[in-house]
C-alpha cells in the first residue's frame, strides 16, 4: 500500500516516507518517461462522500481513489495532505486527456466518510484504489503524478499482451527487470488461453503475461502446445510450468509460491510492495549504478549470484540503482554510514533500518560471486545480523546504568540527615498552606464549571453550523 503515517509506517519507515515527500516537490516538473505539463488550476479531484459518491463513480468508467487519514489540526498533516492533493490534482489533469477512457480521482476522508470506505469495500487508509469494471487495484507505488499515471495507463492494458512477429518477440525478450510468463496456445477461442487470461487478471498490472498463436514464435521461445514459461528478473532461463494443460487455479498457485525473485528491482511503482515482502524481517540491498561501469560490473556478479541461488526460498536481493532516487542519496548515505558513489550491499532490518554493510572500501576490486555467495551465507544463517547492533547498545545502557545507581547510592546516604532536620519544619508551614489552597480551589472550580458550561453552548453552535456546510458542499 501507499500509507503515508498509517499502521504499516513502520515497516516503511523514513527513508521510504522521504521518497514519497521529496517526490511531491517536483511534482511539475515530472520524470522523462512522462512529460508532464504545468497544472492548469482546475479542480477535478471529487470529495466523495454518502450522499454523492454513487452518481460520481457511475460519470467515469475508471475511477482512482485516495482513502486518506483525515489531517486534523497537525500543521504538518495539514500540509502534506495539500500536496497528495495536488498529485492528485495533477495526476487528474493529464487522466482527463485520456482518449479511451473516462477515468475521473476522488478522496475519502477516513474521520468523515468511513461509511463509504466501507461500502466500496476499503480497509487500509492512506491507499490509492483503482476502479475498474467488477475489479480494485491497490496502487502500492511513489505517490507522485507522473508514476501513478504510468501505473493507471497499465491497468488499462489487457491482462495478455500478443506476440505476432519478431518485433513483439524482441520486445518480450528484452524486459528483464519484472517477472513475465508467456503461454502458445491454438487461439484465443482456446479454453486453456481463458484459463490463463482469467488468471493474468488476477495479478494484472503487475505480472506481466504474454501469449502467442503463431507455431514460429513458439519454437523461437521453445513452446509447446499449451505450455506456459515463467520468468524470474534477469534469469535468462525460464522455468516450465509443470502439468499442463492447467487451469486457473493451477496457474494461480504456482505463480503465488514464485512470486518473490531471487533479485528483484526497487522501482517507483512497486516500493512499498517491495518494501512490505521483507524475509524475516530483513532485506538484502544492493545499490549499483547501472550507468556506470564499477556498478554495471556488480550488477553482473548479483545476477550470477542469483542465478546460482534461484532454488533458495530464503534468498532474495532488492537492487536499488541510485539513478533512479536521486533525492534520496544523502539521506540514504546518512542513514546507513555509506558511500553510494560506489557499489554497496548490505543487510538491513526492515523496521528500524539498522543495517551492516560488506565492506568494499579494500581497494578497487569488487567481490568476487565466491566471496559474495560467502557473505550472503552468513548473513542467511544469522551469523551476520543488524539487530546484533542493539544488543551492543543495551549492554552499553546497562553499564551506564550500573554507574548511575552507585553515584546515586553514595548521594542518598549524604543526604538522609539533611531531610531529617528540614522535615519537622516543613510539616508545620504545609498544614497552614493546605487550609489556603483549599478555599482558593473550591472558588476557581465554581468559576471554570461557569467557564465550561459556556464553551459547549459555543461548540455545538459550531458543530452544527459545520455540518451545515459540509452538507451544502458535498451536494453536486
Amino acid at each position: 500500500s501507499c500509507s503515508l503515517l498509517g499502521d504499516t509506517g513502520a515497516m516503511k519507515w523514513t527513508w521510504v516516507l522521504v521518497a514519497v515527500l521529496l517526490s511531491f516537490g517536483g511534482l511539475s516538473l515530472g520524470k522523462e518517461s512522462l512529460d508532464f505539463p504545468e497544472y492548469d488550476g482546475k479542480d477535478r479531484v471529487h470529495d466523495l462522500n454518502a450522499k454523492n459518491y454513487k452518481s460520481v463513480m457511475k460519470k467515469y468508467d475508471v475511477m482512482v481513489v485516495y482513502y486518506h487519514d483525515h489531517p486534523g489540526s497537525s500543521r504538518v498533516a495539514q500540509r502534506q495532505f495539500e500536496i497528495e492533493e495536488m498529485a492528485l490534482e495533477l495526476a487528474a489533469q493529464v487522466l482527463d486527456e485520456f482518449d479511451d477512457e473516462d477515468i475521473g480521482v476522488g478522496l475519502i476522508d477516513a474521520k468523515h466518510d468511513k461509511v463509504v470506505a466501507k461500502k466500496l469495500g476499503l480497509d487500509e487508509s492512506d491507499s490509492v484504489f483503482i476502479f475498474t469494471d467488477d475489479e480494485v487495484i491497490e496502487y502500492d507505488g511513489e505517490f507522485a503524478a507522473d508514476t501513478l499515471v504510468e501505473f493507471i495507463y497499465d491497468v488499462l492494458e489487457d491482462p495478455v499482451e500478443i506476440i505476432d512477429n519478431s518485433r513483439e518477440l524482441k520486445g518480450f525478450e528484452n524486459i528483464e527487470e519484472d517477472i513475465k510468463l508467456v503461454g502458445y496456445f491454438k487461439s484465443h477461442k482456446s479454453e486453456h488461453f481463458e484459463a490463463y487470461a482469467d488468471a493474468a487478471e488476477e495479478f494484472h498490472p503487475h505480472i506481466k503475461f504474454f501469449a502467442t498463436f503463431s507455431p514460429k514464435i513458439a519454437k523461437a521461445l521453445e513452446l509447446k502446445l499449451n505450455e506456459v514459461d515463467f520468468y524470474e528478473p534477469f534469469m535468462d532461463d525460464p522455468v516450465v510450468i509443470p502439468g499442463k494443460p492447467y487451469t486457473e487455479d493451477e496457474l494461480v498457485d504456482f505463480i503465488e509460491d514464485n512470486d518473490r525473485p531471487t533479485l528483484r528491482k526497487l522501482q517507483p511503482h512497486n516500493m512499498y510492495e517491495i518494501w512490505e515482502d521483507d524475509v524475516d524481517g530483513e532485506h538484502i540491498i544492493a545499490f549499483a549504478e547501472e550507468a556506470d561501469p564499477d556498478g554495471f560490473e556488480f550488477l553482473e556478479i548479483l545476477k550470477q549470484v542469483a542465478e546460482d541461488n534461484t532454488d533458495n526460498p530464503d534468498l532474495s536481493i532488492v537492487w536499488i540503482d541510485p539513478d533512479d532516487f536521486p533525492l534520496l542519496l544523502p539521506h540514504w548515505e546518512k542513514t546507513f554510514g555509506i558511500d553510494l558513489s560506489s557499489p554497496q550491499i548490505g543487510v538491513v532490518d526492515a523496521d528500524d533500518a539498522d543495517s551492516v554493510w560488506l565492506d568494499m572500501d579494500d581497494g578497487d576490486d569488487l567481490p568476487s560471486v565466491d566471496e559474495l555467495e560467502d557473505w550472503i551465507e552468513d548473513v542467511l544463517s544469522g551469523k551476520i545480523d543488524p539487530d546484533d547492533d542493539d544488543d551492543d547498545d543495551d549492554d552499553d545502557d546497562d553499564d551506564d546504568d550500573d554507574d548511575d545507581d552507585d553515584d546515586d547510592d553514595d548521594d542518598d546516604d549524604d543526604d538522609d540527615d539533611d531531610d531529617d532536620d528540614d522535615d519537622d519544619d516543613d510539616d508545620d508551614d504545609d498544614d497552614d498552606d493546605d487550609d489556603d489552597d483549599d478555599d482558593d480551589d473550591d472558588d476557581d472550580d465554581d468559576d471554570d464549571d461557569d467557564d465550561d458550561d459556556d464553551d459547549d453552548d459555543d461548540d455545538d453552535d459550531d458543530d452544527d453550523d459545520d455540518d451545515d456546510d459540509d452538507d451544502d458542499d458535498d451536494d453536486y
